[in-house]
């Protein structure tokens, strides 16, 4: 059993962590640090409310952390928990500085203890599908992508962590690691970088709108995401020499945990078939157009992985060296903002 414990019983706690842990067999949710309202024990009566982040790594029952608190602490509190003995998982975005990223590396192999960042939207049911067709080179050689979160959210967050400027706040590190994760999951690392950042809402004072676009030797990913989307479009959009696919984001998982249904049921991370994704390509001479099933949804696979990296010693299912990438992704696109040019990696 890994027993773990969380440094925050907030919406990511209590929507995209406990649900997973506690229903894991191999796994045993041991409590949370909760800073004001003790919360935990509503939805787990047995477990404990840890009051201070040293109790919490004090208790030698903890063996994994999740680090989901806010961006701006990652490095500190994956740090001291490193330190303290126990492995640990960190939100998105992992750190705030590429620096930040690599001494959590050094420290990690220093005290013999493993990271993993928390990229769950590798498993959302619309981009396995994507990954699905471009794998099975169903659209040839790919030579455009665009991946975007389009939403229609013109007030400010009551979330002040976000809002209020921070080295961690801003949508480029909220929003962007999601889809900066998937497209290097997709393609490797990119050659260079080029980025637009702006900010669009009444009283905003963090950039809330953006453009990357990722420069690879035979293709390019555009990658965008703002509040003022309120039409829905297809969030991926993929292009290649015999064909294109366009999907929705459609992933329910969110959706069914937000209210509080439990990940075990038989249908988990079924979209409904009107969100199938169109395929327009040529095979064998033939050409087609129509729509294919979606692939399920599954968190579960993050844990899964966790407990086969920390049990097993397998890798973790999205590795530290991979967070440091999109942490570069990140920090090339600032400098590339700042400098309204192209900035090689």
């Amino acid at each position: 059993m890994i027993h773990t414990a969380l440094l925050s019983y907030g919406m990511s706690g209590r929507v995209f962590h406990a649900p997973f842990i506690h229903l894991h067999p191999n796994m045993q949710l041991i409590g949370a640090w909760e800073r004001s309202k003790q919360l935990i024990q509503n939805d787990y009566p047995d477990l404990t409310s840890f009051e201070s982040l040293e109790a919490l790594l004090a208790d030698n029952r903890v063996e994994l952390v999740i680090v989901n608190t806010p961006t701006n602490t990652h490095f500190e509190y994956a740090k001291k928990a490193l330190l303290a003995g126990k492995d640990v998982v960190v939100e998105k975005a992992f750190t705030t500085t590429v620096e930040e990223a690599e001494e959590l590396k050094t420290i990690g192999e220093k005290v013999g203890k493993k990271i993993a960042v928390f990229q769950n939207r590798r498993w959302d049911s619309d981009f396995q599908t994507i990954k699905q067709v471009i794998d099975n080179q169903l659209l040839g050689t790919i030579t455009e992508m665009e991946i975007q979160y389009a939403r229609y959210t013109p007030s400010l967050s009551p979330k002040l962590h976000k809002e209020i400027p921070n080295p961690g706040a801003g949508i480029v590190k909220d929003l962007g690691p999601h889809i900066i994760d998937q497209a290097l999951c997709l393609f490797g690392k990119p050659q260079s970088v080029f980025a637009d950042f702006r900010v669009t809402r009444t009283g905003s004072q963090v950039e809330d709108y953006f453009e990357i676009l990722l420069y690879y030797k035979d293709k390019r990913v555009r990658l965008k995401a703002g509040y003022f989307m309120r039409e829905p479009v297809p969030s991926y959009i993929v292009h290649g020499t015999n064909g294109s696919f366009l999907k929705s984001r459609a992933d329910v998982q969110e959706g069914l945990l937000l209210k509080g249904v439990k990940p075990d049921i038989t249908n988990w991370g079924e979209e409904p078939e009107s969100e199938q994704g169109l395929l327009h390509t040529e095979t064998d001479g033939v050409v087609i157009r129509e729509t294919i099933p979606t692939l399920k949804g599954n968190y579960f696979e993050f844990y899964n992985k966790v407990y086969e990296a920390l049990a097993h010693d397998k890798p973790m299912p999205v590795t530290v060296d991979e967070g440091i990438l999109v942490m570069q992704i990140i920090d090339a696109a600032y400098k590339s903002n700042a400098a309204r040019k192209v900035v090689d990696l």
